[in-house]
């Protein structure tokens, strides 16, 4: 976490547009209490409220995005550094990305998103950053010039899908990983547009896609046509020219 992130009481949480500091940070978040099992169960006769509070969201996420034009995300961990090789592949796909008149999505947070935006930002584009609700929130990073923050995750990844046409996935952990699989079973199952989905750092994936290609596909949990729903690059200038082919002519 940035410097800037601390204040004279510590980190800064968000609530939703409410920001809390010191003393005043919770101790729970909203998808906590969704699947608390046990304990104080007065939350329970809250759910007409939390409707509306996630209808809420649908509708600031539809609000701000609607007109944001032509985007592509970019999914990858928070975690890596700076001077991380796949950190300044970010930096050049954003760039890239936001060159071909793309904008480009992502959670927000720092690392791989950080450097996304932050490429589509240094050469003027339009540089969104969805992020989350969390205990551990490390807010929006600098770069991204249109942030949301949400407090329920279904309704990011909503977002993501719903106001992208391709997708570039750095390497990331758990989070990275829910968002890739989510998104191609979506596309697998023609429950969105079929889109272009990169995965960069082939030496990163190679196990994983390994295990797919085998035991997944030789099980026969998965057809012979599933891993074509993926192209995997270790240059970014291929990755943005997958996710851009569909729309050339509209950058400079």
């Amino acid at each position: 976490m940035s410097d800037s992130a601390y204040g004279p009481d510590g980190p800064t949480y968000h609530r939703g547009p409410v920001i809390l500091r010191g003393p005043m940070i919770p101790t729970d978040n909203s998808n906590t209490n969704i699947f608390a099992s046990g304990g104080d169960t007065d939350w329970l006769h809250m759910d007409p409220w939390r409707v509306l509070r996630i209808q809420a969201e649908f509708v600031d996420g539809f609000g701000a995005l609607a007109e944001l034009g032509p985007a592509a995300a970019v999914f990858g961990s928070a975690r890596t550094k700076p001077d991380d090789p796949d950190y300044q592949a970010a930096v050049r796909m954003g760039a890239g990305l936001a060159r071909k008149g793309m904008a480009v999505i992502t959670g927000g947070g720092p690392g791989i998103m950080e450097a996304a935006n932050r490429g589509a930002a240094q050469v003027g584009g339009k540089s969104v950053g969805l992020g989350i609700e969390l205990p551990k929130e490390q807010g929006i990073n600098e770069w991204v010039n249109l942030g949301i923050t949400f407090r329920y995750f279904f309704v990011r990844k909503m977002m993501f899908v719903k106001y992208s046409s391709g997708v570039i996935i750095c390497p990331g952990g758990f989070g990275t990983m829910d968002e890739m699989f989510e998104l191609l079973t979506l596309v697998q199952t023609h429950k969105v547009a079929t889109m272009p989905v990169v995965l960069f750092d082939n030496a990163y994936w190679d196990g994983l896609f390994e295990w797919i290609s085998t035991t997944v596909r030789g099980r026969g949990m998965i057809s012979d046509l599933d891993p074509q729903l993926f192209i995997r690059t270790d240059d970014p200038d291929e990755a943005v020219a997958a996710v851009t082919r569909q729309t050339e002519g509209l950058g400079d």
